[in-house]
């Protein structure tokens, strides 16, 4: 009787040396950085490409935050304070995040040959439908500052069932008076590119008050390689038209208008908010906010989302972490019914229990 050997090889596990690399750790690692830094695409679209930074997924039944920066700005510099703040995290994990860059102002963009016809403010607005295809998302809530309010504000009155919810940020609808163009031309002509972009993000107040943060835009503006982009984005948003609104007509999702009491743009905010549908808009004046609150203020503003995220269905068990537990907050609200005459009061709540969001027929002057 013949016995047959079978060789086995036996492997031994052995554990890994003190300084030796682990691959699984390394890989979950560099899974955080890559969404950390977001995934970044190039979207061709019916004007041209766009660059576009994904953070998280695509493949989620919520819809996606998708934000567009102001003149001056990309999306970098324009929000990545405040999605990287600690208490957004909880956002962040609930939601992918799209980043939108204009036409030519991502970082290291290529610039423009002399001549090229730049984008108007309505073609750059048609191009985000190709964005939402792309990444096969079906709605969003967008965040816009300045000149990307006024682009999402375009897109979603030709797409209202595309748009869940709207956060604009220093929202000018309107287009300048003569007496504006006028000053503006002289302008021009006295002041260089980068102090016209400065005086459009930051009121005077500011210039004097905040003078490092206007030093390091002022920098950064003026030594940009792509300045000649720039320079078409600026040109562009100034020759847009103006948004007819009207609030029978206009916005069918809940917006969510904002604005420092020291920003350049706070009396069109105003006369914006004047002119939308009350029960469905929030008007939030940051005390002791300018231009650019999202980098300034980006606790508040923080805030300020979760409440509105609640108030669309989403994020319902979420606590409010910083105004909640922080000294006692003011909300001053003022309201009007049509019919009926204005009528205003202030609410003050406590730190202690939990809070309900405000109406969205609220103006809020959040002081903290």
């Amino acid at each position: 009787m013949t016995t047959e050997m079978q060789e086995i090889a036996i492997t031994e596990e052995k554990p890994l040396l003190p300084g030796q690399p682990d691959p699984a750790k390394d890989a979950e690692a560099a899974a955080r950085i890559l969404l950390d830094q977001g995934q970044e695409h190039s979207i061709e679209t019916p004007h041209g490409l766009l660059h576009v930074t994904l953070h998280g997924t695509s493949n989620t039944r919520r819809p996606a935050i998708l934000t567009f920066h102001d003149v001056g700005l990309d999306s970098k510099s324009c929000f990545s304070p405040l999605f990287k703040f600690e208490e957004m995290q909880e956002i962040v994990k609930n939601f992918t995040l799209v980043h939108i860059d204009a036409p030519g102002q991502e970082e290291g963009a290529t610039a423009y040959p002399m001549g090229y016809q730049y984008p108007s403010m309505e073609q750059i607005a048609e191009m985000i439908p190709a964005v939402l295809t792309y990444f096969n998302f079906r709605t969003v809530i967008g965040v816009g500052v300045g000149a990307g309010s006024y682009i999402l504000s375009r897109f979603t009155m030709a797409h209202p069932d595309s748009v869940e919810g709207l956060v604009l940020i220093n929202i000018d609808p309107e287009t300048r008076g003569w007496m504006d163009w006028a000053a503006q031309k002289i302008t021009t002509l006295t002041s260089s590119l980068t102090e016209q972009i400065l005086s459009h993000l930051f009121s005077q107040e500011e210039m004097s008050a905040n003078a490092d943060l206007v030093k390091s835009h002022r920098d950064r503006i003026s030594k940009a390689p792509n300045l000649i982009n720039i320079e078409l984005f600026w040109r562009s948003y100034n020759s847009r038209r103006d948004l007819i609104i009207d609030r029978n007509s206009n916005f069918k999702c809940p917006v969510m208008l904002v604005v420092g009491d020291q920003a350049p743009h706070e009396e069109a905010a105003v006369e914006c908010n004047s002119k939308l549908d009350p029960t469905t808009t929030s008007f939030l004046k940051m005390a002791d906010a300018g231009g650019l609150p999202q980098l300034t203020q980006p606790s508040k503003l923080t805030e300020a989302f979760k409440y509105f995220i609640q108030g669309m269905g989403y994020m319902a068990s979420s606590i409010m972490t910083r105004l909640s537990r922080s000294r006692t907050a003011s909300l001053s609200s003022s309201y009007s019914m049509e019919g009926e005459r204005e009528r205003s009061r202030t609410l003050s709540q406590s730190s202690q229990g939990g809070q309900m969001p405000p109406s969205p027929s609220h103006t809020m002057e959040v002081s903290c």
